[in-house]
């Protein structure tokens, strides 16, 4: 066999290489979680060599990113949100949500949300961007235990995704016509409240 000689088992690129990688990526994510799928798993089941993945996509977040067609990278919208201090973190979230899909990557989002809705394994996918890129951006340096940091950042996300799909989805009047800065005014004080603020009970497990 020579050097150039593809190794039995293994496809070498083609045409349709990348989609082959994001279809088994998109599988192995909904049906085993982004932690427990590795990029060798991803390559094993498309059938090419683990170094083809790797031409593609830099590192496993990258892949992940891209099985969902997100238009941006949460991290990078959500960079401030993680940096502003606790007590106005709900603004600043309300602010760079708003921001992203007012912008010209809204029908993407819109797509991937209405995805998410009609598509169980879309929702996996989506629920896990949620819990380990943009709640876990929301968490940072807030109070209380795992428990009570976790339910602030499910409630806060509740809210988000009510909104966009009344908002954007839905188009509820008066909520679509209204500007972005009564939205603002309107919800931020609820996601703060989220946040930061005291609840009726301890929202930790008794």
């Amino acid at each position: 066999m020579t050097a150039d000689a593809p190794r039995p088992g293994r496809r070498r690129g083609t045409g349709n290489s990348r989609a082959t990688i994001l279809d088994s990526a998109r599988k192995l994510f909904a049906e085993q979680g982004y932690d427990a799928t590795s990029m060798r798993a991803i390559a094993r089941d498309a059938g090419v060599d683990s170094a083809l993945v790797h031409h593609y996509f830099r590192d496993k977040d990258e892949l992940f990113v891209s099985c969902i067609e997100l238009p941006a990278d949460p991290e990078s919208v959500l960079a401030a949100v993680a940096r502003t201090v606790p007590e106005v973190r709900g603004e600043t979230l309300l602010r760079a949500v708003l921001g992203l899909w007012e912008s010209s990557a809204q029908p993407a989002l819109i797509a991937l949300l209405r995805g998410a809705v009609s598509s169980a394994p879309n929702a996996e996918l989506l629920r896990q961007v949620l819990t380990k890129r943009i709640i876990a951006a929301l968490l940072t340096d807030l109070a209380g235990n795992a428990a009570d940091r976790q339910l602030r950042g499910a409630l806060a996300a509740s809210a988000l995704i009510g909104l966009l799909m009344t908002r954007y989805i839905l188009k509820l009047e008066p909520l679509v016509s209204a500007s972005g800065e009564e939205v603002i005014s309107l919800l931020a004080p609820t996601l703060q409240h989220y946040l930061t603020g005291n609840f009726p009970r301890s929202p930790s497990p008794a």
